[in-house]
């Protein structure tokens, strides 16, 4: 493979303002790198779904909850262990934007904490809590609402910046990106 090229560099793509080009890369050989395929379409499945606002973990840990799972450090976990899409700590925040939000699909936790650095009240959360999902939430969970239009949006997708005005999705069903 000597003077072989990408058309378009895994590391470059991944830190585009937009997802396009790692959605591109699907469409190369990848036969070099084999597991490239399936990472990317893991990362693309954390976009917002078009149709629930929600990337693929969040929408896996409110079906968890609905099937009875109520501990968030045990969601965090499982979620690090099932999709692998991102490191623990990533994990453990996550249903702090599906709880602390104005239109909440997690209910369960209490009061916020004063910052993400407080680790002792952070565990205490997470070993004690035990979550539900809202009658919004079970709504969202059931792909009827889209919590984008409740709720505002700001957080990155790789290099993307995602805002209620920015929002690119996902199409599970017939895999394809949806620009804004």
């Amino acid at each position: 493979m000597i003077g072989w090229k990408w058309p378009v560099v895994p590391g470059n793509a991944y830190r585009a303002p937009t997802p396009e080009p790692c959605f591109d890369l699907l469409m190369q050989d990848l036969s070099a790198m084999p597991r490239l395929r399936a990472a990317l379409i893991a990362l693309l499945e954390e976009l917002p779904g078009r149709d629930t606002g929600l990337g693929a973990s969040e929408l896996w840990m409110l079906d968890l909850v609905a099937d009875g799972a109520t501990g968030p450090q045990f969601l965090s976990s499982e979620l690090n262990r099932e999709r692998g899409v991102f490191d623990f700590r990533e994990a453990e925040l996550m249903p702090d934007r599906l709880a602390y939000c104005p239109s909440p699909v997690l209910a369960g936790f209490p009061a916020e904490i004063e910052g993400p650095d407080d680790l002792k009240a952070r565990q205490e959360r997470l070993l004690h809590s035990r979550l539900s999902l809202t009658d919004f939430g079970r709504e969202v969970s059931d792909r009827e609402l889209d919590f984008s239009r409740y709720n505002p949006i700001h957080r990155w997708w790789a290099g993307t910046e995602l805002t209620n005005d920015r929002l690119w999705r996902w199409d599970t069903e017939s895999r394809t990106l949806v620009a804004p």
